[in-house]
């Protein structure tokens, strides 16, 4: 695939000022974006990237956007009615949070160890992230891997402790299975992210928390894990509310 293909406007800045000089294939398609893998360009340290195109705003389909949304800080007063009313300026102002709002996480998240892409950069609709695969070939989606129970026990305590470091950042995935990790050389990579919360303002965070952790243990229970989700969410939800983390 080339650049073309893709709107130049979306990504111009992106060629622009010298990360990617190509445009090859899609990798994933969904609801909210597109990932495409590009070639980087030389001298910035890696072969490859990832694109991440959201969809433009009449075409996405974010569910349930206000238990996500909670709490979160669109802008003044005003911005704020606009957002809650739907209307063309509101609209805007939400498919911008989200972009803004993902990107942001994913760099606080890698900073702070959790098995994240690194992010590199962010244009008006789309954003560059560290590329998650092998010599241009993309690592799979969990979803479509078989594991044995040894190495699913493995990932699972892998998968544990990263909703144990989003948390201990105030962060919960609040949409996380076995659709949006990757396996990458034997590990994971936790990915997509625009719906991710922040449990000091978020109501649905300790609800949002405890679906993770159940679908997480669901996914492995089905790939021979010996695991039950039984009260760990509880008991890390005590633990982040006492700063204990």
């Amino acid at each position: 695939m080339s650049a073309e293909m893709v709107s130049h406007d979306e990504i111009k800045t992106f060629f622009e000022d010298g990360w990617i000089e190509a445009v090859l294939f899609p990798v994933k398609s969904g609801k909210e974006a597109t990932v495409y893998c590009c070639k980087a360009c030389p001298g910035r340290g890696e072969s490859y990237f990832a694109l991440k195109l959201y969809r433009p705003r009449e075409h996405r389909d974010f569910r349930n956007t206000a238990t996500y949304q909670e709490g979160r800080v669109l802008g003044d007063a005003r911005t704020t009615r606009a957002v809650k009313n739907k209307s063309k300026f509101g609209r805007a102002v939400e498919f911008q949070g989200w972009l803004h709002h993902e990107f942001a996480m994913l760099g606080m998240l890698h900073a702070a160890g959790a098995d994240v892409p690194r992010p590199m950069a962010m244009g008006p609709s789309a954003m560059l992230l560290e590329f998650i695969g092998e010599g241009g070939r993309p690592a799979p989606q969990l979803s479509r891997v078989r594991l044995s129970p040894a190495m699913a026990e493995t990932l699972l305590e892998q998968a544990l402790r990263n909703i144990e470091v989003m948390l201990a950042c105030h962060v919960v995935h609040g949409d996380l299975s076995a659709y949006n990790m990757l396996y990458a050389g034997g590990t994971l990579r936790i990915i997509d992210l625009p719906q991710a919360v922040d449990a000091r303002i978020n109501a649905n965070a300790s609800m949002l928390l405890a679906r993770d952790i159940a679908n997480v243990c669901a996914y492995f229970a089905s790939q021979g894990a010996d695991v039950e989700p039984g009260s760990f969410a509880a008991e890390l939800w005590d633990l982040y509310t006492q700063a204990k983390l």
